[in-house]
């Protein structure tokens, strides 16, 4: 064996690899592997685009619906904790410290069940 090739091939030639002219013919080269693949496979390639761009539009509309939605829930917090800041205030200056009753009725908007008369 050649005592240059020994230990792998780690030699001077890293800091070679290293260097921005190396990628960039490196890139060079894979982009005109990519382009010369998609001219052979047009179809290929098209449908790579339409279902990842579809993908991306999904996901992009998932996203937007998603923090449109954590905003009105801010919102919503924000007025909840006013409320409750002027609920608390009110009770404090009354001045008895009593405790506040919880309603007598169900939220409207919890379904009470009903017996039927059969």
């Amino acid at each position: 064996m050649e005592a240059g090739k020994e230990g792998g091939g780690r030699g001077g030639d890293e800091r070679v690899g290293n260097t921005p002219a190396v990628w960039k013919e490196k890139m060079v080269r894979e982009w005109q592997k990519i382009r010369e693949h998609a001219e052979t496979y047009p179809y290929v390639w098209g449908s790579y685009i339409v279902v990842y761009g579809s993908f991306g539009v999904y996901l992009t509309y998932r996203w937007r619906k998603l923090r449109r939605t954590e905003g009105r829930v801010r919102i919503l917090q924000e007025r909840l904790r006013k409320l409750v800041e002027e609920e608390e205030a009110a009770t404090a200056s009354s001045g008895s410290g009593a405790s506040i009753k919880p309603p007598s009725a169900p939220p409207k908007s919890v379904a009470t069940p009903t017996k039927n008369a059969s």
